[in-house]
């Protein structure tokens, strides 16, 4: 346990500008509180322990806003970023240094049997809401931008955006269509319509 704190406690300073102490982090961080409580529901579940196993992951989800199952399997240093809404599910899997951020779901399709959640690979980046179904494979170093849907697996380094995330060009910035857009065009669109009506 005292291996893991250290690592979080990195790991955390790393990643968090805003972490002034050890102490500050063990006290205030719902992340590392909710990734040791997983190490003990965890723990349990694979000594088939599995209803304290759940008993823990449902206090876990209760006092921390983060449900994880206690069958995932999460390396310790993972950096959970706020996690409010966070859901991970029995058969994920999380390698090392991956950071995910409030409202990530890595879950299930409803479809597959076994392994039916995703598999994160090392230094990846989860962004918020962003949303991972299915036994997918996230490559290492890969980005799921912030409320991306992801059904389909991710090459390593690639980055993906959308509501089905596609696949962008390292430096590519992705343009969003606006309503102010979308409304001159459709001015232009009935001012033309109005010359052809004219014309006939």
């Amino acid at each position: 346990m005292f291996r893991f704190l250290r690592t979080q406690i990195r790991v955390i300073r790393e990643n968090d500008p805003a972490a002034r102490s050890a102490l500050e982090i063990i006290l205030c961080y719902p992340g590392l509180h909710s990734l040791a409580m997983h190490r003990l529901a965890h723990w349990l579940w694979k000594r088939k322990c599995r209803l304290l196993a759940r008993i823990i992951s449902g206090g876990n989800r209760f006092l921390t806003g983060i449900e994880i199952h206690p069958g995932a399997s999460i390396h310790p240093s993972c950096f959970i970023d706020h996690g409010m809404g966070i859901v991970i599910g029995e058969t994920a899997v999380i390698g090392e240094n991956v950071r995910i951020y409030h409202g990530v779901t890595l879950g299930g399709t409803g479809k597959d049997k076994g392994k039916r959640h995703p598999t994160v690979g090392n230094d990846v980046l989860l962004g918020a809401r962003a949303t991972l179904l299915g036994p997918i494979t996230i490559g290492d170093g890969a980005k799921v931008g912030a409320g991306a849907v992801v059904l389909d697996p991710v090459p390593p380094g690639r980055t993906v955006v959308g509501l089905r995330a596609e696949p962008v060009s390292q430096g590519h910035r992705v343009r969003r269509c606006n309503l102010s857009e979308l409304q001159q065009r459709l001015e232009q669109l009935e001012s033309k319509l109005q010359e052809l009506e004219a014309e006939l």
